[in-house]
């Protein structure tokens, strides 16, 4: 297509891309956007279009159907997605007309098929508007259904977060998982302090910008109003890092010092190693290794960007580190591959795309890892195994089993005094090993412990 997309196009040019080829939606988004040069209000519709639409699927789904003659699955992808996207508008964006939604449906089932196809798009939707008022969530589902339901997730992974979590746990943990997440930044500490960054960002956005200082780490900040800070310019000289506050922990729980030697076991894109880099105020060794060979340049642009220099990287399976190196190590961090479901609320593909077999294959990864990465630890080293889920399975499960088989291991009690105190006034802290749930503090879920080699 010659003519310049608009922004609804976009929007479904990238769901359909998402449905049909099991792509990531912000990649898919970020290739789009490049091709098409939208401004920033019709890039910033789009993105919401894309990631609500995602959010909700299976409740615009579950509407959906009883206005489609024919399974959801038998339309032609782009039909099928152009349907879902306008649902979206209609039912979850209150400031758009309805009958602009319609209009604009319509218009573009003209452009993108035919007469015959923009006919039943408009009666289906038309159809739909009718009938709004009566469409409710019956009532007397069980538990799952209705949660899975209502706030979108797959069943399966309901059930796993109520057998986990309890009812209210996992209805709060699907309910933030539909909120837009803030942009959380971490200061370096190397370029700029934390007081001096709020304050640049208030001078140059003004009433634009709501910012406020992390709770979870002196590095941290929180903002919200502006657009993605990975393209301002102090980005680019290296003065923060945009990472999620419960991320910040792993490297406050790990804490290194100036002038140890640390292993960052899968590394890639370098977030949580540049981090424990900064806190040791760039003295001492990492090696950062990752199974990954196109993501080591990540870790160096960086180290390069943030002005570091003690970060040396590696292109390993974390599995193979023992051939590589002796137990030298002052700290570990096995921030290992898992299954992700924290970070619903910044990706929410994920909900989708990830399945029950998947956390059995993942946590056969994980204890390989912590079988082969662990004897490189000096002892009295404190290794920090942590993930970015919420499965007990991946977490609090393969530690304790971890420690079973490994007894010159043991968790940390003292894990209080490296946490903030909201951290510890809001969970157990006692027992050497944190979950972070999504509605806690407003971040992603974490999981992060801390081990002690004793011998």
């Amino acid at each position: 297509m010659t003519k310049k997309l608009t922004a609804r196009e976009i929007a479904l040019d990238v769901l359909t891309k998402v449905d049909t080829k099991h792509s990531y939606s912000n990649l898919q988004l970020n290739q789009t956007l490049q091709k098409n040069n939208l401004s920033r209000v019709d890039a910033n519709f789009a993105t919401q279009l894309i990631y609500g639409t995602i959010q909700h699927l299976n409740r615009i789904d579950w509407m959906l159907k009883p206005f489609v003659r024919i399974p959801l699955a038998e339309l032609e992808p782009w039909i099928r997605n152009l349907l879902r996207l306008s649902i979206y508008q209609i039912w979850y964006l209150d400031k758009i007309p309805s009958h602009a939604v319609v209009n604009e449906a319509v218009n573009i089932a003209k452009k993108w098929g035919h007469k015959g196809i923009a006919g039943m798009v408009n009666a289906v939707l038309r159809h739909f508007l009718r009938k709004k008022e009566e469409i409710k969530i019956p009532t007397d589902l069980p538990q799952q259904e209705r949660i899975a339901l209502e706030y979108s997730h797959p069943e399966w992974l309901v059930s796993r977060l109520i057998e986990d979590y309890g009812i209210e746990e996992a209805e709060q943990i699907c309910r933030v998982n539909n909120l837009p997440p803030y942009q959380s930044l971490r200061v370096n500490p190397l370029k700029i302090s934390r007081d001096e960054m709020i304050k640049l960002l208030k001078e140059e956005y003004a009433d634009k910008i709501q910012v406020w200082p992390s709770p979870l780490s002196e590095q941290g900040i929180m903002v919200k109003g502006v657009g993605n800070l990975a393209l301002s310019k102090w980005y680019e000289m290296g003065y923060f890092t945009i990472q999620d506050g419960s991320s910040m922990l792993v490297a406050e729980v790990l804490d290194p010092k100036p002038g140890m030697t640390v292993l960052d076991a899968a590394a890639a894109p370098g977030g949580k190693t540049t981090h424990i880099a900064e806190k040791m105020l760039d003295k001492g060794k990492i090696i950062a290794a990752d199974i990954h060979k196109h993501k080591i340049p990540l870790i160096e642009e960086q180290q390069k960007r943030l002005g570091l220099h003690i970060i040396e990287t590696i292109h390993a399976d974390a599995r193979e580190l023992r051939e590589h190196f002796p137990p030298v190590f002052d700290r570990i961090l096995l921030d290992v591959p898992c299954s992700g479901l924290g970070v619903i609320r910044r990706k929410p593909d994920l909900k989708w795309a990830k399945t029950k077999d998947q956390i059995q294959q993942i946590t056969t990864v994980q204890r390989e890892i912590l079988d082969t990465v662990s004897p490189l630890l000096k002892p009295g080293g404190v290794l920090v195994y942590s993930t970015c889920t919420m499965v007990k399975e991946e977490n609090q499960d393969m530690v304790l089993s971890f420690i079973k088989n490994h007894p010159e291991f043991e968790l940390d009690y003292n894990l209080p005094k490296y946490l903030p105190q909201i951290v510890n006034e809001r969970l157990d802290t006692k027992k050497g090993m944190i979950q972070i749930l999504p509605h806690h503090f407003d971040t992603d879920g974490f999981f992060i412990s801390r081990l002690i080699k004793t011998q």
